[in-house]
């Protein structure tokens, strides 16, 4: 019952509650990881590009406890998704953290790491935090003091571990699938590299991005119209969609525009399979339509030609994310713009060799969708079971996954 659960503080349940170093000691080339909050991914951090520190500054942090254990609960705690990244730190790499992420590491004689985790990604704790306990208004935040002083409410060990057990099968749906969406994407990764990189054929042409597809950019319908925005309706995709949203197909964006917003604004509707490649803020966000889109003016997108095939220009992209930054231009941030976007070097590779790609590529392409898709629905199911678990609303025996 819920009545036998107890309430304490985090400080009261945790034996460490910290963060990461409040200085950023000089990059080198090769040496140990040091991460913040740009390097999450859901299950861990994405070491690819991420910026190395020397061993001898590696050994200070760490005997500052700026180095996670496994099993400690990492959140990042400044910027704009404060709150919103939250992992349990199992990764065999040992990276430095900096500031920007908090360090939770459970007494688990009170509460086990995993149902703490579980616990702060309820919506309603999340609400509470940002109600009660933020701070800051340029680059918001929480500071130390205040996770130490949030309330949580908590069963006996063995309940928890109950609870954790019907979300942790979810989520280990979900990894699984993503593991397998992961290691097809290597498998046509590096069968372009061979093709159209290592083997490439030099009688191919040389011409530019305008000959792999149509270039098209985005906009914004009126904010001050609220009748052309709507939550079924024109799918409509940001940048700010892709950063959260890390899948290779999407179909709809956090909102939705109306006929009316299409119209009164010079937003375009592009095709399934276009390829949506977001050109600011930041550059360089790749993903595929499952339906007809539109988008903001953060992207140009390309919508191939048939012959040429939306396998390769997605593949070029990704490929060519180095050239198309260097090409971009702009004081406050970084933009591509559609001429110099059209205008990127693009090699066109003999017909044949492309058709040898895209049927290669075509069931991978199909088997990521179906995986997809299975990740959202379990996903759904996670999300909306998990604040009555954690609530005691529902009957934990009464669950059969």
């Amino acid at each position: 019952m819920k009545s036998e659960w107890n309430t304490s503080a985090i400080a009261n349940i945790c034996k460490v509650v910290t963060d990461g170093s409040h200085t950023s000691p000089k990059s080198v080339s090769h040496g140990k990881y040091m991460v913040s909050v740009k390097d999450f991914t859901p299950y861990g951090f994405d070491f690819n590009g991420c910026r190395q520190i020397s061993f001898a500054d590696y050994e200070k942090l760490k005997s500052s406890g700026c180095v996670p254990q496994k099993g400690d609960i990492l959140i990042g705690k400044d910027g704009a998704r404060y709150f919103e990244d939250i992992i349990i730190y199992n990764q065999d790499e040992a990276p430095a953290l900096l500031s920007s992420i908090a360090i939770l590491r459970c007494d688990e004689e009170k509460v086990i790491p995993e149902y703490l985790y579980y616990l702060l990604k309820t919506p309603s704790f999340k609400k509470d935090v940002k109600d009660n306990y933020g701070s800051g208004s340029a680059i918001p935040r929480i500071i130390l003091k205040d996770f130490k002083r949030m309330k949580v409410e908590y069963p006996s060990i063995e309940k928890q571990r109950q609870i954790v057990s019907i979300l942790h099968d979810l989520d280990a749906k979900i990894f699984n699938n993503q593991k397998v969406n992961d290691n097809l994407e290597q498998q046509a990764a590096t069968y372009f590299q061979e093709l159209f990189i290592n083997n490439a054929n030099p009688m191919w042409q040389i011409s530019t991005i305008s000959d792999l597809g149509t270039v098209v950019g985005g906009s914004t319908p009126s904010k001050t119209k609220p009748e052309y925005y709507t939550n079924n309706g024109i799918a409509w995709i940001t940048p700010k969609d892709l950063s959260i949203n890390k899948s290779k197909f999407i179909s709809h964006g956090e909102n939705d525009i109306t006929e009316l917003g299409l119209k009164n604004s010079s937003a375009t509707v592009m095709p399934k399979d276009t390829v949506l490649f977001s050109s600011r803020a930041p550059i360089g966000y790749i993903a595929i339509a499952s339906n007809e889109v539109t988008t903001n003016q953060g992207f140009k997108s390309v919508i191939p030609y048939s012959e040429i095939g939306t396998a390769f220009v997605y593949f070029f992209l990704k490929h060519s994310l180095p050239v198309i930054e260097s090409a971009a231009s702009g004081s406050t941030f970084k933009e591509i713009s559609g001429s110099a976007m059209k205008n990127i070097p693009a090699i066109i590779p003999d017909r044949n060799t492309l058709d040898q790609f895209n049927s290669f590529c075509a069931p991978i392409f199909a088997q990521q969708k179906i995986l997809e898709e299975q990740n959202h629905s379990l996903a759904m199911l996670r999300d909306s079971l998990l604040p009555k678990l954690m609530s005691g609303a529902i009957d934990i025996a009464s669950i059969q996954l």
